[in-house]
């Protein structure tokens, strides 16, 4: 038995909740084409996002540790694909477009420079006069203009649905401009859960990356409410903290956090009385959230992240030296652009001569850059 793209289209219109996405009503892309027989348009877009050459360098780009300090820390390409998995996980259980929301998620930090923030931080202070870098921005240029994969247009040709969710991204750590897609509506169901998956998840996978490194002690969050709950859900009351426990309480985390906000949402949704996307577009809050009780809980936690792992010595010496790195290439680039690869060089009249070099060093994994680091400083390296 086939299932047509029709067929699965009608299977979203009697399955899906009335304020969810539907692949059948999508704005459509910026360039025509004949679409797919046995795939909707965001199963298609999903499946395009996969296959580009900057969701295969997230592999190699920092979360929080850098590659080369453990191949069991989490990427940049872990951490996405735990989002993913989230984000398909409470969309299915709120009638969200599965699909969609799988899409946004894979797409979401495509654009991320090597080294984490810190790199951001580093490149939107050194394109200060030029535009600056924001990591949201530049994932919509990937996908819309710098992937070059098809003959006919730039980028992936992604659905209107995809392109407003990767705008409208937004956590703690990333807020949108979304001044070309609806700025004055909020975004569509699957890019709230995208954003929750993506909070959720870099929460849960730092402390286990922290707990696992060394970094932060199961003593240091000793008091910490949802620290506390957890050890009590679970049984366990300090000691030592083997892989196995440190698993189960991971577990027990997510799931705790996943079930509050598919309540907390499903609660939301039946008191806002919704009944389109439009009308939760035009809701005056997210309905995607926590509740009070594990936001305040949430914050706690994220508090202690920022002070004893974001803030270790050993994450700001990589901060460093991703600043020094990330600066001396941008500096060396921009001063003699002959020194860039040469099939680099024809974006300089493309792009300008700043954006061409943010573009090229943004695109680079960490373990690149600092090859690159090397070619162009260190006499004994070849270049």
């Amino acid at each position: 038995m086939l299932f047509t793209r029709e067929q699965l289209e009608a299977l979203e219109a009697r399955s899906l909740a009335p304020y969810a996405c539907k692949s059948s009503e999508t704005k459509g892309r910026a360039y025509p084409e004949d679409e797919s027989e046995y795939r909707t348009v965001f199963q298609r877009d999903r499946d395009r996002i996969l296959h580009t050459t900057a969701f295969r360098r997230l592999e190699y780009k920092t979360q929080v540790f850098i590659n080369y300090e453990g191949d069991y820390y989490r990427t940049r390409l872990t951490h996405t694909l735990e989002v993913t998995q989230v984000g398909r996980t409470i969309a299915r259980a709120l009638g969200a477009n599965e699909d969609l929301t799988e899409a946004i998620c894979l797409a979401h930090d495509l654009g991320h420079p090597p080294f984490g923030h810190a790199g951001e931080v580093v490149l939107n202070r050194l394109m200060k006069d030029h535009g600056g870098f924001d990591h949201n921005k530049q994932s919509l240029r990937i996908v819309t203009k710098l992937e070059n994969r098809y003959p006919d247009f730039p980028g992936l040709n992604l659905t209107w649905e995809v392109r407003e969710g990767i705008v409208k991204h937004e956590t703690e750590y990333d807020i949108s401009d979304a001044d070309d897609y609806d700025p004055d509506l909020r975004g569509h169901l699957e890019a709230q859960i995208a954003n929750a998956a993506d909070e959720l998840a870099y929460t849960a996978h730092d402390l286990d990356d922290g707990l696992r490194s060394g970094m932060i002690t199961p003593y240091m969050l000793d008091g910490l409410e949802l620290w506390e709950v957890l050890k009590e859900s679970i049984g366990w009351h300090n000691g030592e903290l083997d892989e196995l426990t440190r698993h189960r309480l991971i577990r027990r985390l997510i799931g705790m956090e996943v079930t509050d906000v598919v309540y907390t949402t499903a609660r939301k949704l039946r008191e806002s009385g919704v009944k389109s996307r439009l009308e939760l577009q035009r809701l005056p809050y997210n309905v995607i959230g926590f509740s009070e009780a594990m936001s305040r809980r949430n914050r706690a936690l994220k508090d202690f992240l920022y002070n004893n792992l974001y803030r270790h010595h050993r994450v700001v010496r990589m901060a460093v030296k991703a600043e020094r790195i990330l600066t001396d290439l941008f500096r060396a680039y921009t001063a003699e652009p002959h020194t860039l690869p040469r099939h680099i060089q024809p974006w300089i009249e493309a792009r300008g001569l700043e954006r061409a070099v943010c573009d090229y060093i943004a695109g680079m994994t960490d373990r690149y850059a600092i090859e690159e680091h090397h070619k162009m400083f260190d006499p004994e390296t070849r270049p």
